[in-house]
């Protein structure tokens, strides 16, 4: 590693961003640099984590048919038709800007590269932009929610 050197700022605001989402690792690459901060997390979170979406899968099976009408955001998954997906981990904004109105609403019609939402990186406001023309139907998380890549957002149909 000689030669190398990083800015302990830059790990200290990576270090700050886990402990503030409960994230348990990130990492960031730069051209031939890459760092990775990552903290233990008590097993006992883990298989709380784990657990939960198990346990909600199985759930709809045993619901009445009226329960089962009500929206459970655990369905969707990344492989969902039309799910907008995060591509970093970050802090999702529903706005442009606190007290203004949402980019986008349920039942909203969007263009594709339609911005519908933002994710704050490392200080960085990043546009996430519908990735196809249709209407919102599932909006899955709130503003100022972290989230992880990968994770479903919203839902365009």
């Amino acid at each position: 590693m000689s030669g190398l050197s990083f800015d302990p700022d830059a790990i200290r605001a990576l270090a700050k961003i886990l402990r503030e989402t409960d994230l348990t690792e990130i990492e960031l690459v730069e051209n031939e640099s890459r760092i990775r901060v990552a903290r233990n997390v008590p097993a006992q979170q883990v298989v709380q984590a784990v657990a939960a979406p198990v346990a909600a899968a199985a759930a709809p099976a045993q619901l009445s048919p009226a329960a089962s009408a009500a929206p459970v955001s655990d369905e969707v998954t990344a492989a969902t038709p039309g799910a907008v997906t995060s591509p970093m981990v970050g802090v999702a904004y529903l706005s442009p800007e606190p007290g203004a109105a949402p980019f986008v609403t349920l039942g909203a019609k969007v263009a594709q590269g339609q911005t519908v939402l933002l994710i704050e990186a490392m200080k960085t406001f990043n546009q996430i932009k519908a990735p196809k023309a249709g209407t919102v139907t599932r909006i899955l998380i709130e503003s100022g929610m972290p989230v992880e890549f990968g994770e479903p957002l919203l839902v365009i149909e």
